[in-house]
């Protein structure tokens, strides 16, 4: 009787994602999920694990803009993108309109989807300015909340919407000083 002895090597890939204007650079293994490294890697955990399934959206983030569900994208098949997570939308102490909007039209409860939810009304909003109730009810139909029944999210999202358009038709003020 012959003993064969198999030894397995470990296989590990360079990965650099960009999350929120800053680089991360690993070795991981080729079956490290995006979520894994977000959460693990880059420390941040606004981006949650729900069902690892595609099927309730708690993980989606915005990889190049688009929203992905981040529980069943490998790392190394978005090695170099631009990654935004929840983490990324408050920008100099301001809160992004959407999730001024979750606070201001009560949005959220248990909070569990909600940066899930947030990700997919930034994508929303920034190709659609001005989305129409069914739009916003059927950007989001990918993102579960079993708390709210969507009500207040669809009323976050246009509250939102509103916002930012209001931001890009006021001109921004002079600098003091500046000719007229």
């Amino acid at each position: 009787m012959t003993t064969q002895t198999t030894q397995t090597t470990q296989t590990t890939h360079k990965v650099t994602l960009t999350i929120n204007g800053q680089p991360y650079t690993a070795e991981v293994e080729p079956r490290l999920l995006l979520v894994h490294f977000i959460r693990e890697v880059a420390g941040l955990t606004g981006t949650h694990i729900g069902c690892d399934t595609t099927s309730c959206g708690a993980c989606t983030v915005l990889v190049n803009g688009v929203p992905a569900k981040s529980c069943t994208l490998l790392a190394v098949q978005v090695d170099g993108a631009e990654i935004r997570t929840v983490e990324g939308l408050e920008q100099d102490g301001k809160l992004h309109p959407v999730q001024d909007g979750f606070v201001q039209e009560h949005g959220l409860q248990c909070g569990f989807c909600t940066p899930g939810m947030m990700l997919t009304a930034v994508a929303l909003l920034e190709r659609n300015p001005q989305p129409t109730e069914d739009e916003i009810r059927r950007a989001i139909s990918g993102n579960l909340c079993r708390c709210t029944g969507y009500v207040n999210i669809v009323k976050s999202i246009q509250y939102a919407a509103k916002q930012m358009r209001e931001a890009q038709a006021t001109p921004a003020p002079a600098p003091v000083g500046a000719e007229v």
